[in-house]
């Protein structure tokens, strides 16, 4: 992972996805911080370094996937990048993103995209709090017959998710942490 472009994702998570007040989480929690990780992931400057510094995460980790995704939406934009910027490699990484509840027509998918049982999946997560998102995603790929990788998350707020995700016998990766971030803002 390039240390100046991680650098210069953190920047821009602090700048554009980074604020303080008093929010209340997804997770239900409550926090001084709160990350919408959409402004960045969704922006060509966010996706240009994404894909790259979350492909060289997947390698550095040893894990030989065919696929990536996660819950949607937060998952979506990552792993489309990542699945972009593998596209030149010898084995390119399909991208899948996972419904929150599975469709009521048609073929009542819960998983999208070119995921295929017997998958090497990673599952991809904009922030992680609890965990609890890309546990939710390990489920339904393990129940469509992937294998799972790992978790790589573009921010880990340590607040107590790796460590639900590592206690489930997952290993997790992150590009970024919330102190990165908030040692950014100051």
């Amino acid at each position: 992972m390039s240390a100046h472009d991680r650098q210069k994702l953190v920047s821009l998570l602090a700048r554009r996805s980074a604020r303080h007040g008093s929010f209340i989480l997804a997770s239900g929690k409550q926090s001084s911080l709160y990350i919408d990780a959409r402004l960045t992931t969704m922006s060509p400057e966010g996706l240009s370094l994404i894909g790259p510094l979350g492909l060289d995460a997947i390698r550095d980790a040893h894990w030989a996937a065919d696929s990536v995704g996660g819950l949607t939406l937060g998952a979506d934009p990552i792993a489309y990048a990542i699945s972009y910027a593998s596209a030149q490699n010898a084995s390119p990484i399909r991208a899948f993103t996972v419904r929150k509840e599975a469709k009521a027509h048609g073929t009542g998918k819960l998983i999208e995209g070119p995921f295929a049982a017997g998958d090497r999946a990673v599952i991809v997560e904009d922030v992680i709090t609890t965990g609890s998102s890309a546990a939710r995603a390990v489920e339904a790929v393990r129940a469509a017959g992937g294998t799972i990788l790992g978790v790589l998350a573009l921010v880990d707020r340590d607040e107590g998710g790796r460590e639900s995700l590592e206690a489930l016998g997952l290993s997790v990766v992150s590009l970024v942490t919330a102190r990165d971030i908030l040692a950014e803002r100051e």
